[in-house]
């Protein structure tokens, strides 16, 4: 676990928060709540971005504050402040003790505990390369692209990083912190050729530093992976419309994994009962061989954390094992309500927001076939090897998403790729259809930002090649 001297310099020395009478009225506040807490927060953040060979943008901000959250049965109160002080905090003590008066308790005495380990490093990203590394770093990219091939008509980049530290706690003494490092390199690259321009697009990231970037095989992979997928869409072909089988790619398409089924077995959807699989506990939902496991414990991953924004150390919690519905994804509101344990799944965009069950880096595990013998098996139908947006309804489980890059399978042949296809479908549905897993699960390359209730945190998906039959594909092919 990361070393608690960080925040409590920043927090109660630096800040001037005396730390024994912060404890006490936390302990006032909540000791006879079922559950609660206090959750402290500072945040470095910067972002800059190129466009046409010039800085278009550059940005450095610093937040700070505290949310107060008590917990009585069902009900929840919260305050929070931007203003990290006594007095402060007292004034949001008062908001938080009215809420025992009308609700039922259901309390809840489980501590979290270590795990032991630290999955990141805790020293700052935005100190570690000076402003002037970066902004050649953007122009080296630019450069590059450039040099490389005479369609490429504009470049942009960016680069972000956040630096965020917590600390949490609990009545009678209980506290922990967390470190929190997280950058982001994005390339963007229009292409033309005999007068028809395409887009093709890159990111990655972690938590880690951004001298991760400088090495030079990294950001050579981000460039060229972007302008490698703005090429291919310069010969894309209208695509095919109708139910066929479909081919996803490994990695990133495990998105449509995160939408249409991963928010489905999340906590509060299933104590609620608006999930589509509310009450499917121990029974089969998906095909044989469908494992799905829910990992905030995975290294330096953008979607990781040493502990979550409760304070509860991060799990490998498996959800689908073998097709069978085995485990939700829980925050300690939603498992104290239904008799569960969390899983280190409770998250929170910042200090202003309440915790939900959030998913980590959410992922499929790999099977015994090859992408190759997946594809030579489908006589009509399209290989879908990257997303770019989507929507889904939790309740019904109904999705739709459209694919970034796509090709179709002729008489089991990758032949031309598309464009305009999109992914119509039903989350639970879909699972049944599973025929074939490859054995080349991969993750994202860490971009991914999950959104819920108004609130985005970062998030990790990934899953092998598989193939789906009976899907509805929607194109353009007239």
């Amino acid at each position: 676990m990361q070393d608690i001297s960080i925040s409590n310099k920043i927090f109660f020395s630096d800040y001037g928060l005396d730390k024994s009478k912060i404890g006490r009225v936390v302990t006032d506040t909540l000791a006879d709540l079922d559950d609660g807490e206090l959750f402290l927060e500072y945040n470095v953040s910067e972002a800059i971005s190129l466009d046409e060979g010039a800085i278009k943008s550059a940005s450095f901000d610093t937040t700070q504050g505290f949310g107060l959250r008590g917990l009585y049965g069902e009900a929840t109160a919260y305050a929070h402040s931007s203003i990290l002080s006594e007095e402060s905090l007292k004034k949001s003590a008062e908001i938080v003790r009215t809420l025992k008066t009308s609700s039922k308790s259901y309390k809840f005495d489980v501590a979290p505990k270590a795990h032991g380990q630290s999955l990141y490093t805790n020293v700052n990203p935005l100190d570690e390369v000076s402003f002037q590394d970066k902004i050649k770093l953007l122009n080296e990219i630019d450069a590059y692209l450039r040099a490389k091939d005479t369609a490429v008509k504009q470049v942009s980049a960016s680069l972000a990083g956040e630096w965020q530290v917590v600390h949490i706690m609990r009545p009678n003494g209980f506290e922990i912190a967390d470190i929190r490092p997280l950058i982001r390199l994005n390339v963007s690259v229009i292409v033309e050729k005999n007068g028809r321009r395409e887009k093709g697009s890159y990111g990655t990231g972690g938590r880690y530093s951004y001298k991760e970037f400088l090495v030079t095989d990294k950001w050579k992979k981000a460039s060229d992976e972007a302008l490698r997928e703005a090429i291919v869409n310069l010969d894309a072909i209208n695509g095919p419309a109708g139910e066929m089988d479909v081919v996803l790619g490994s990695g990133w398409p495990g998105i449509l994994l995160h939408e249409a089924i991963g928010h489905g077995l999340e906590g509060d959807f299933n104590r609620k009962k608006t999930s589509a699989f509310a009450n499917l506990m121990g029974t089969q939902i998906a095909a044989k061989g469908v494992t799905v496991v829910d990992d905030g414990t995975l290294a330096s991953r953008r979607g990781s954390l040493n502990v979550d924004d409760e304070g509860t150390p991060t799990n490998r919690t498996v959800l689908i094992e073998d097709g069978i519905l085995v485990g939700y994804m829980q925050d300690r509101l939603n498992a104290r309500l239904m008799g569960m344990k969390p899983t280190g799944n409770g998250r929170r965009e910042s200090y202003e927001y309440p915790v939900l069950p959030r998913m980590t880096n959410t992922y499929m595990l790999a099977g015994d076939k090859t992408r190759e013998e997946l594809i030579s098996g489908v006589k009509k139908g399209i290989y879908a090897a990257s997303f770019g947006g989507g929507q889904v309804d939790i309740t019904s489980g109904k999705f739709v998403f459209s694919a970034n890059e796509a090709y179709k399978i002729e008489n089991g042949k990758i032949t031309q790729p598309i464009k305009g296809a999109t992914l119509i479908g039903n989350g639970p549905d879909c699972l049944t259809k599973i025929k074939g897993i490859a054995n080349d699960m991969e993750l994202d390359a860490g971009v991914g930002t999950c959104g819920k209730d108004g609130q985005g945190v970062p998030v990790g998906v990934g899953q092998p090649s598989m193939l789906i039959g009976g899907l509805t594909v929607g194109g353009t092919e007239v």
